[in-house]
């Protein structure tokens, strides 16, 4: 196949020439796929992935992978690191998906979003953690279906804030913001950004990536868009810029994609044409992300990029607001 087109001048995100940087021929017990991480950077430095592993009854669990340098020599848990607990939360009857991980000072603790695929249909749920060894499940936080979730790493107006994407049993799905006085009663939901209509590459249906990221010109969001397609669904990536305070406020939104699947590893796998990240570290300097993500739900890829230039990107490639069309 002809070589990828990696130009740098317009490309903000740049694959890791090792990709895929894990599969499921590294995991330490026999498991069909592996993709979809969430990603943290520990108090030690090692860079800790929460991965989605699919074993052959189609149904999925949660694994810890540990690196020190967020690339290579991982140490995986030699066993399922978070499975299902069916008696005690029954929304997980058919699974445990998709993780995204955020450090929470007030509680001391990582909070951990998740898809639970219920009878009903996938919901969201949160459960605390140290250590990545026990957890403190909270339990179901939206009904199904909702999906796509994480939590912001502090109150407003002294409540959390959780954003999310449920999917109405028609028209288009967007992304929302709900809150809480405790974790455990969520109310006041909001659409915060919408599926434009037509023939973007985001319409119709979108979803948050990973965890916002607090920067000081905003909330920068990495979310996905669903291109439906005669040959299938296409996955790309875009960002948009959320106001500092008010996090439900879209200050501008990119026009365009930042990345799609064109690497055989995201166009070739259990689905075919996905790049799907879930969650990403900072390096010291600040400046420099590593992005976690899914390809083609059938491994796990990385790819760096310059939070500055996304932000200054943004300003170039974007318009004001949240404009549907």
């Amino acid at each position: 196949m002809p070589p990828l087109r990696e130009d740098p001048r317009r490309r903000l995100l740049t694959r890791h020439p090792g990709n895929p940087i894990l599969t499921a021929f590294d995991w330490p017990y026999f498991v069909n796929t592996v993709f979809n991480a969430g990603a943290t950077r520990l108090p030690s430095g090692e860079t800790l992935l929460l991965v989605r592993v699919e074993d052959c009854t189609g149904h999925s669990h949660l694994c810890a992978a540990r690196s020190a340098d967020g690339i290579t020599g991982w140490r995986i848990d030699p066993h399922p690191t978070f499975i299902p607990d069916i008696e005690g939360h029954p929304e997980e009857l058919w699974g445990v998906e998709d993780c995204r991980i955020v450090w929470v000072d007030e509680l001391e603790s990582f909070a951990i979003t998740y898809t639970a695929y219920s009878q009903r249909g996938p919901c969201v749920s949160l459960a605390l953690t140290k250590d990545f060894r026990t957890f403190d499940r909270m339990g179901m936080t939206m009904p199904p279906e909702d999906k796509d979730a994480a939590l912001l790493p502090r109150r407003f107006g002294g409540r959390w804030v959780m954003i999310h994407r449920p999917v109405p049993a028609a028209g288009r799905a967007h992304i929302w913001m709900s809150y809480s006085p405790d974790l455990k009663h969520w109310g006041d939901p909001k659409v915060v950004l919408k599926a434009r209509r037509g023939a973007w590459w985001d319409a119709n249906k979108i979803g948050l990536s990973p965890p916002m990221l607090e920067t000081p010109e905003g909330w920068l969001m990495m979310y996905h868009g669903v291109r439906m397609t005669p040959a299938g669904c296409i996955y790309r990536l875009g960002l948009a810029l959320m106001d500092l305070e008010d996090p439900t406020r879209c200050v501008m939104r990119s026009t365009k994609w930042i990345m799609g699947p064109e690497a055989e590893y995201e166009r070739t796998g259990d689905v075919g044409d996905v790049v799907f990240p879930c969650g990403f570290t900072m390096d010291p300097d600040g400046d420099t992300m590593y992005l976690y993500y899914g390809a083609a739900d059938t491994s796990i890829a990385l790819a760096t990029g310059s939070v500055r230039e996304m932000l200054g990107w943004l300003q170039e490639n974007s318009t004001p607001g949240d404009p549907e069309d």
